[in-house]
């Protein structure tokens, strides 16, 4: 039973941190990407110690690390709670102006700049949320639920067994980190220093998501080379590499093989950039699937369409480079049956239906799980992730602090 007259910080904290500016740069070599992610790490800083946080620290690579110590006789896993300070580089998070929209009774949410429209029928997750408060931004920056909203759940999720010490659990740690959004969030994460057995990323979408299962990633960067003339003695000489890879993209198949055409199970492949002139061309793609051994078949088949596009231009030649990202995180936690069946228990004990499906996509418990730390991700609230319209209901906010404070719990009992 939690405190009814405890007053949750989680919103407050989320309007604080959503106004500050912490995208991501893909196309950056330094760690993190963007040093402006530290503005916000260096808050949440101070915030820890203020909560009454133990070992608090922020590492040479931004990486925000603090422990919570136990406060029971028995012997407890020490479990870890990690969320990201990054978002997306696909939307601006400069100047966030959030607004709430009390007490929602249906229908769509028109914001008041760029004519960006929530709409309800795209949006089934919002028939559950009449009478919920909604906070949007006002239609010109994503809003950074993704994932501020889960470290204002973690901060509050801690402050409330700190404040509420006859809540017995054992050792926590906590973690926010830098560069997710870019895919190297874990890049420079010290495993042994963080010190957690497992751990939980609340980075998800819908109340009562449970991840437990990935897709396998790899990237695949295929540069094809041609031959450039002047252009006034170009007649039988010059071989333009954008001709090449853009006839390579059009042997793509068009009804399978890419994330606009597949669903459930099903993996693709998915060109994200392609970059180039004449003389060389360079198309950057994901590839996805559930199973490991298809990611081979289909970077196999992408060699197979550059051969035949270079075929098709005598003199032009194509590199392709895989690149390992991550592998479903299943794998891993299958051997460790307990953190999903706790974590199922704390939901259960909240009235929360627990949604377990398979992600397509990835996590950074999906690295961590391989790095020797199983960590499964659970809900956030928000919605709409990497877009103007991205949304989340304070109250689905409250509930994922709760299911903090409510695993903390399982762990110690179960123990």
């Amino acid at each position: 039973m939690f405190d009814p007259n405890y007053k949750f910080t989680v919103v407050d904290r989320f309007l604080k941190y959503v106004k500050i500016d912490t995208q991501s740069d893909e196309e950056s070599t330094t760690f993190p990407s963007d040093p402006k992610q530290l503005e916000l790490s260096k808050i949440l800083v101070e915030e820890l110690k203020e909560i009454g946080m133990s070992d608090v620290v922020m590492d040479e690579n931004g990486y925000v690390m603090a422990t919570l110590p136990s406060n029971t006789e028995k012997d407890v896993p020490v479990i870890g709670f990690i969320a990201h300070v990054d978002t997306s580089p696909a939307v601006s998070g400069k100047d966030v102006k959030p607004i709430i929209h009390k007490n929602y009774q249906g229908g769509d949410i028109a914001l008041p700049n760029g004519g960006f429209v929530i709409k309800a029928d795209e949006n089934p997750e919002m028939k559950d949320m009449i009478g919920y408060d909604i906070i949007t931004t006002d239609g010109t920056t994503l809003l950074g639920a993704d994932d501020k909203a889960g470290i204002a759940e973690i901060m509050d999720g801690m402050e409330y067994l700190i404040k509420h010490p006859e809540i017995k659990h054992g050792t926590l740690k906590v973690c926010f980190t830098p560069d997710e959004e870019v895919g190297r969030g874990t890049e420079k994460f010290d495993v042994e220093k963080f010190g957690a057995k497992y751990a939980y990323t609340l980075d998800g979408g819908t109340v009562g998501e449970l991840e437990t299962e990935t897709f396998s990633a790899d990237g695949a960067v295929v540069k094809f080379t041609g031959i450039n003339v002047h252009p006034g003695y170009a007649k039988d000489k010059m071989v333009n590499s954008i001709k090449v890879a853009s006839k390579f993209i059009d042997l793509l198949p068009k009804d399978t093989f890419s994330p606009e055409t597949t669903s459930g199970r099903e993996g693709f492949v998915h060109c994200v950039s392609m970059q180039g002139n004449e003389e060389s061309t360079t198309c950057k793609f994901i590839v996805r699937d559930f199973d490991d051994k298809k990611l081979a078949e289909y970077e196999e088949r992408l060699e197979g369409y550059a051969k035949e596009a270079v075929a098709a231009f005598p003199g032009a030649k194509y590199e392709l480079q895989v690149i390992e990202q991550y592998r479903n995180m299943y794998n891993v936690l299958k051997h460790h049956p307990e953190i999903e069946a706790h974590a199922v228990e704390a939901l259960k004990r909240l009235d929360i239906k627990p949604i377990q499906h398979p992600i397509r996509g990835g996590t950074d418990g999906a690295r961590l799980s391989f790095m020797g730390l199983p960590t499964p991700n659970i809900f956030a609230g928000g919605h709409n992730f990497h877009a103007n319209t991205e949304y989340v209901a304070i109250q689905d906010m409250q509930l994922a602090t709760k299911v903090v404070v409510e695993l903390a719990q399982v762990w110690e009992e179960k123990a």
